[in-house]
């Protein structure tokens, strides 16, 4: 099954409507899907294998994808915040290609062999219009390739992940209902263009019916003025943001009383940022997604319920579900193995594998899945008696201390529950006698910066050798744009500093 057809399943049903941009000018699916075809047509007349997106958040974005799929090009959106150096090899590498541009952006790119640039401006005059020509569908396309996400690049040239149209579809019929949202939702999305996040918020919404607005860049004040204004009841963030649309709330008063549901992911949530949330939001139902790229999205989700049983609990074990990313999805396998491959047991931490159609596991000439269909996610983790999953972080993050593994993301919760603390990463560093020794970087509120003290709560709470040795304090600590902690970064910041 190809990614256009749940478009054309719901502008079939309801073509009337309204499914993308502002509830004063928007489009409906009837023509969010008549100007995909449009721009398929033009695809598919440009001999391009990939139909490439660069730039800010916005309307171009799904008719983008869409069409790519009718005219049987992969849809390749890449990260515009890269130095131009770096940005220019990712688009030599999807040649022979047509690439949609923001205007202001064009010059970074132009003269790259093998692509064909359309200013964005240019493809919204054509494809964006409220009542496009009727045009016929393409015949179906060979490839079966939906989407590829760069890689961060982290430790070496950004690989290319695969995400099929089989995957896709098969995360999105798994979790929604067709047209399964009422009339007059709306999903906020403010997660970048070249996100996993950004790619399922367009397949869900238009499967299920709801309207997509997106707010170009992320800002908090900006965030809640759209939300109030549309009218937005569905939304997804990361921690970073939500800290700080709390803020703005609480200076403005603004209560958001349309807004029905708010899902965050792509980091490690502080309980108090979440408890703070549920306090702020009691009408709101949260929702805890964790998933990969290779995974295309989500594979296990702490729901509403879990949410408000969890804050209202007085067994820590039931509490301390917030920090979890609840159960795996039932369309899938979820298994925490040791190293040599066997399966942990509860409350015992390793590496989480999935198994399922809508896991990919595979990147342009290179596939990560094994040959009985589990991916190996390099992520830590573990579950609990009652199978919720409790994600450590990266394997790469672990602390190994005189050989002992030490979660980084531990420490980092309790330090959060100081009042001295606004702000944390743990990190392990190198040191002659352990390996590795356990650092802390803050961000302090107002008042003295008491390291003993500081050293006193992490000792009582969980036990010396988790208690960091070396601490720094910054202003503010490194994030990328999707709310990710650069804790590479820092570490190599800091080794050589230290």
């Amino acid at each position: 099954m190809q990614t256009p057809l749940l478009l054309d399943l719901t502008a079939d049903v309801c073509g009337d409507r309204k499914a993308l941009g502002t509830l004063a000018d928007g489009l409906d699916f009837a023509a969010m899907r008549g100007n995909a075809r449009a721009a398929a047509a033009r695809l598919a007349e440009s001999n391009a294998q990939n139909a490439v997106f660069v730039g800010l958040n916005g309307n171009a974005l799904p008719i983008l994808m869409f069409a790519s799929g009718m005219a049987g090009l992969s849809f390749v959106p890449v990260n515009y915040r890269l130095p131009d150096v770096d940005l220019r090899k990712l688009i030599a590498r999807t040649a022979p290609s047509l690439v949609v541009v923001d205007d202001d952006m064009h010059a970074r790119i132009d003269g790259i062999d093998g692509t064909t640039l359309v200013k964005r401006s240019e493809f919204e005059a054509r494809f964006l219009v409220a009542a496009p020509a009727e045009t016929e569908p393409l015949s179906e396309g060979e490839n079966d390739i939906a989407v590829l996400l760069f890689t961060s690049g982290t430790t070496g040239d950004p690989k290319a992940a695969v995400l099929r149209h089989a995957n896709l579809t098969s995360y999105v019929m798994s979790t929604v209902e067709l047209l399964g949202a009422d009339e007059d939702e709306a999903a906020l999305v403010s997660v970048p263009p070249y996100h996993i996040a950004g790619i399922s918020a367009v397949l869900t919404s238009a499967y299920g019916g709801r309207r997509i607005v997106y707010l170009p860049a992320f800002s908090a004040e900006e965030w809640v003025s759209i939300a109030s204004r549309e009218a937005i009841t569905h939304a997804m963030v990361v921690p970073t943001m939500l800290d700080r649309i709390l803020d703005v709330l609480a200076k403005t008063g603004e209560r958001l009383p349309a807004l029905r549901a708010l899902s965050y992911g792509g980091g490690r949530m502080p309980e108090p940022v979440i408890a703070r949330a549920l306090e702020a939001l009691p009408h709101v139902d949260f929702v805890n997604a964790y998933g990969l790229t290779e995974t295309s999205s989500t594979v296990a989700l702490l729901g509403a319920d879990d949410h408000r049983t969890a804050i209202a609990s007085d067994d820590p074990l039931v509490r301390r579900r917030l920090g979890s990313v609840g159960k795996p999805l039932p369309s899938l396998e979820l298994e925490i193995r040791r190293d040599d491959g066997s399966c942990c047991d509860a409350e015992e931490a390793g590496e989480i594998y999935v198994r399922g159609d809508q896991v990919s596991g595979e990147y342009l000439h290179k596939t990560a899945i094994a040959d009985d269909g589990w991916f190996a996610t390099n992520d830590a983790g573990w579950l609990d008696a009652d199978g919720y999953l409790f994600v450590e972080g990266r394997l790469d993050d672990v602390i190994v201390r005189g050989g002992e593994n030490i979660s980084p993301g531990e420490i980092e919760d309790v330090l959060r529950s100081h009042p001295q603390v606004a702000d944390v990463a743990v990190l392990g560093l190198p040191s002659v006698q352990w390996g590795e020794k356990v650092a802390a970087v803050i961000v302090a509120r107002e008042g003295p910066r008491d390291v003993d003290a500081l050293a006193a709560h992490v000792k009582a709470l969980l036990r010396s050798t988790k208690t960091p040795e070396s601490w720094y304090f910054r202003d503010e600590l490194p994030y990328n744009e999707t709310g990710k902690l650069l804790r590479r970064v820092l570490k190599a910041e800091l080794a050589n500093q230290d």
